[in-house]
């Protein structure tokens, strides 16, 4: 396997370069569906940006094969798979790619919120556009196309999705009072690097960071800290830092309480765009409330020793076992087993 950290510390951060992002769209999902059962649901859920895509099982790239495997693995339709994705628009019709992907699971059957990480670079086939990464899925056919190229490349069944852009999560964080991380000395000066951009955007001061330690960082400082990927181990490391933020948010609205869940569901959909109905953000609560759902689990794919950092005409591509990373993916989706590196 290529050593992706020899090659992301050879560069440095370029500030013109749009920002990258975490995807924290199951935070307000798990929001959403709380307060649909705990009252006031439908007037906070008619706040949520509703976006509607195909539902049938070819458009989203569906097939038999698929439907067989996962009818086996979950034959009583105890987990929902939901993608969420993380863009780098400016504009809500830019053609953005998704910097960040990531799968929900709702398993009522093992009592869990899983979070699968699925790598930026990943070489896979695009429908209409060939073998490329798949985060340029997006870009050429919004999120629709993502979901196809999800489905068709791991026999999933995802039909719905959740997205943030990285302007609506600086606010969404600025909103919870921020989120506390254990920063690295070496990932100090790459959040204060980073900020920039965003602050001559927002024509905002740059909060600078000025040491390590566990900080309670804002939105501006968060969102850089989840773009570093020049110290660590590259990109692989970057997904982690993706999920600590996320974490720690999820943490800090567990930690608010049920009694102020309406309030920041308000606060917080008019940045998230779904194509997830009412009634079935309704249903979702209802099935995760009356299983006792609580834990929050995170796995990324495609694992380590089954994959490889290649150069293709020029271009960094994460080459994976398709097939090894299929079946770990649903091992761990349907029968909650943890894949193990080799």
């Amino acid at each position: 396997m290529e050593n992706n950290k020899k090659r992301s510390d050879k560069h440095k951060p370029n500030k013109k370069k749009k920002k990258k992002t975490v995807i924290i769209s199951i935070v307000v999902i798990l929001l959403l569906i709380v307060s649909a059962v705990f009252g006031a649901g439908y007037y906070y859920l008619s706040k949520i940006n509703n976006s509607k895509i195909s539902k049938n099982n070819t458009d989203l790239g569906i097939n038999d094969e698929a439907q067989k495997r996962i009818e086996q693995e979950d034959p009583d339709k105890d987990i929902v798979n939901i993608a969420l994705f993380g863009v780098d628009r400016r504009e809500k019709n830019e053609a953005s790619r998704s910097d960040s992907i990531m799968i929900a699971t709702i398993d009522k059957k093992h009592k869990k919120i899983k979070l699968s990480s699925v790598m930026r670079d990943t070489y896979v086939n695009v429908p209409g556009h060939g073998m490329t990464k798949i985060t340029h899925a997006y870009a050429y056919g919004g999120a629709q196309l993502a979901i196809k190229t999800l489905n068709e490349n791991f026999q999933l069944n995802i039909k719905d999705y959740a997205t943030v852009d990285f302007f609506s999560l600086e606010k969404i964080i600025d909103s919870m009072g921020g989120v506390t991380i254990d920063v690295k000395k070496e990932e100090v000066p790459l959040i204060n690097s980073y900020m920039a951009e965003t602050a001559g955007i927002e024509k905002k001061a740059i909060p600078t960071v000025t040491k390590p330690g566990t900080l309670n960082l804002n939105g501006m400082q968060a969102v850089a800290y989840s773009r570093i990927r020049y110290v660590g181990n590259g990109d692989y490391e970057r997904t982690e830092r993706q999920r600590k933020v996320l974490s720690a948010l999820f943490g800090k609205i567990q930690a608010a309480g049920v009694a102020k869940y309406p309030s920041i569901v308000s606060t917080l959909l008019p940045y998230t765009e779904t194509s997830i109905s009412n009634l079935d953000l309704v249903s979702m609560g209802t099935g995760v409330l009356t299983s006792g759902t609580k834990t929050l689990d995170q796995e990324r794919f495609p694992v380590d020793g089954y994959c490889d950092g290649k150069m293709i005409g020029g271009v960094y591509y994460l080459v994976a076992d398709l097939k090894a990373t299929t079946d770990q993916m649903h091992k761990y989706i349907f029968d909650d087993i943890k894949p193990t590196a080799k």
